[in-house]
């Protein structure tokens, strides 16, 4: 479908903006991608870009006099001057809420991609999981044939693929809460992994957090799907007020992925035999439970992507009491790691190795209790200094683990820069001698 036929489409959503004035708020990846899709909408149009980099490179803007740039510390302050305010995920609601009139509309790429998509959007969103589950759906559309986009936090900027499709393709979606929040139009299938705690500096409490994820089923109809996770009780209380048709899954990690994956496949019309070909030759996403190798006898895995207490628990439940060693903490956002604590102690977890902030919080709730009194603990101030105590401390034939239960920042620009920095200094210390 060409911009013009999507115009023709919905003259509705064109003229719904096409006299106003519209500002871009944050121009990172999802934000560029909005100004593209628009500036070819509207090729003449003057646009606003706000930002708090006051370096922003000035990337395929075309002319300059056809944008107006807001930059750095007081980006926020020129909200005022527009009338629609496109935001992209990773500016908190909050944080707008004191400069935006009930006169202006706050709307988002994921809203506008809704409104116009002509094609069928599978969504899928949770705590932990999305991603894995996103690309399981992806593929085994993509393997049965389909015209099949894979759009959102892991994929393309949803609108880049709007432009050239049509009523056919399915887009499968990864969601964020940051871009269910304030949505009221859900997905034709959406699949509902699981609600931890997380993300609590950005929203205003758990319950906001909540409803924002929610978003992926309270506005669907009785022609609409969902697939959700029936052990989950907080996804079980949304799931009731959905209209669409309802699918419960069960599995722990990985197994609930690939159960939520089936059933989408199923849903869109593809053969048992192909789905089960698709997983079983599916590659997994990196710092998911990586893999990493066997160095010295010990085997390494990365499970930096797990963020929350949740998701460590589950890797040492999947890998079991091989894992003798696990390397934790990070940027502190005030969750709590009870529930962390009894998961090492019921694990056969000999040695903790932990990172600040979080570090200190994690060691005092495993220390709290005579059940963590044979664990080893100490402190690491970098991941070098991490992978040397871990080759020291862990036995020939165990694992070594790293599944922070806490975000990255501080030490590391995000997950993926953790996970790497893991298997870098794995792969380094491997090859000196070993000291026991």
């Amino acid at each position: 479908m060409a911009y013009t036929e999507m115009i023709s489409y919905n003259k509705k959503f064109v003229k719904s903006i096409g006299d106003k004035r519209i500002l871009i708020l944050g121009f990172g990846r999802e934000g560029h991608g909005t100004f593209l899709f628009l500036r070819k909408i509207f090729p003449h149009k003057t646009f606003g870009i706000a930002d708090q980099n006051p370096k922003l490179v000035r990337l395929n803007l075309g002319r300059l006099e056809t944008v107006r740039l807001h930059l750095g510390k007081r980006y926020l302050g020129a909200i005022k001057n527009y009338d629609v305010i496109i935001k992209s995920p990773g500016i908190a609601p909050k944080l707008i809420a004191p400069f935006v009139s009930k006169k202006q509309r706050v709307t988002s790429q994921t809203e506008i991609f809704f409104e116009l998509c002509s094609g069928t959007i599978i969504g899928v969103t949770g705590t932990k999981g999305k991603s894995t589950t996103t690309s399981m759906i992806y593929e085994i559309l993509r393997d049965a044939g389909f015209r099949a986009h894979l759009v959102g936090n892991i994929g393309k900027p949803a609108l880049s693929s709007l432009a050239s499709a049509g009523p056919n393709d399915i887009f499968v979606y990864e969601l964020s809460s940051h871009q269910l929040y304030g949505l009221k139009k859900s997905p034709h299938v959406a699949v509902f992994l699981n609600i931890y705690p997380e993300h609590l500096d950005y929203y205003r409490n758990f319950a906001e957090y909540g409803r924002a994820k929610a978003n992926i089923c309270l506005w669907q109809n009785k022609d609409d799907y969902l697939i959700f996770n029936a052990k989950d009780r907080l996804v079980c209380k949304f799931a009731q007020k959905s209209k669409a048709h309802k699918i419960s899954v069960t599995g722990k990690y990985y197994g609930l992925d690939k159960a939520a994956a089936r059933e989408a496949g199923r849903i869109s019309g593809v053969s048992n035999d192909s789905i089960e070909k698709t997983l079983k030759n599916f590659q997994y996403l990196p710092h998911r439970l990586e893999l990493v190798g066997v160095f010295q006898g010990i085997t390494f895995y990365n499970d930096s992507l797990a963020t929350i207490p949740q998701a460590t628990i589950a890797a040492l439940d999947l890998l079991g009491s091989r894992v003798e060693t696990l390397i934790a903490g990070g940027f502190d956002r005030g969750i709590d790691f009870r529930p962390l604590a009894e998961g090492i102690w019921r694990s056969r977890v000999k040695t903790v190795i932990l990172f600040p902030e979080s570090g200190k919080r994690i060691i005092k709730e495993v220390t709290a209790s005579e059940k963590g009194g044979g664990i080893k603990y100490f402190a690491a101030r970098n991941m070098r200094e991490a992978i040397s105590l871990a080759f020291l401390h862990t036995k020939t034939g165990k694992i070594c683990l790293l599944s922070p239960a806490s975000p990255s920042f501080g030490l590391f620009r995000d997950y993926r820069d953790r996970g790497n920095a893991y298997k870098r200094a794995v792969k380094s210390f491997s090859k000196k001698p070993r000291r026991m």
